[in-house]
């Protein structure tokens, strides 16, 4: 399950997707817009920055943009950032991987395999889909995509 940092961070980036190009956006804006608590949205945009998702500049004109184009940036990168794992389990995390605590051998772990393949199956998602890409609903995935039948020849 995605925490609220996460979801957070994801709404305000996509906002500032909204926005690309337009400049420093204020973040009382982002913050009323996406109804994110100000407190909390410091840290996240303060997090994001710190990594170089976005920009930003103090001040009356000052504000957040994003630093890259907003087809660069995937939701992937956004979990790993603020989450730090796509993994639901730590011993399934490949950049963080921990052994689980009060668990059986790993060699022995049948779910440590389950977890393995959702962790492959969210990464293929997640790092696939950019915030440039269309809202949701309108994202096509893979179990949607078929090949068009064959028109027959008249």
């Amino acid at each position: 399950m995605l925490n609220m940092k996460s979801r957070y961070a994801m709404r305000a980036l996509l906002y500032l997707a909204g926005r690309y190009g337009e400049g420093p956006v204020q973040i009382g804006e982002i913050a009323d817009s996406q109804r994110i608590p100000r407190k909390f949205l410091t840290v996240i945009l303060s997090e994001l920055s710190r990594e170089g998702i976005i920009g930003t500049k103090r001040g009356r004109a000052g504000g957040y943009w994003l630093e890259r184009e907003p087809s660069a940036i995937s939701y992937g990168d956004i979990v790993r950032i603020t989450r730090g794992s796509l993994a639901l389990v730590p011993c399934a995390a490949r950049l963080a991987y921990e052994p689980c605590d009060n668990c059986v051998p790993e060699s022995e772990c049948h779910l440590r395999l389950v977890m393995l393949a959702v962790r492959d199956a969210t990464a293929d998602v997640l790092d696939r889909l950019t915030l440039a890409d269309p809202l949701p609903g309108q994202v096509e995935l893979p179990s949607q995509r078929a090949e068009a039948p064959a028109q027959p020849v008249q």
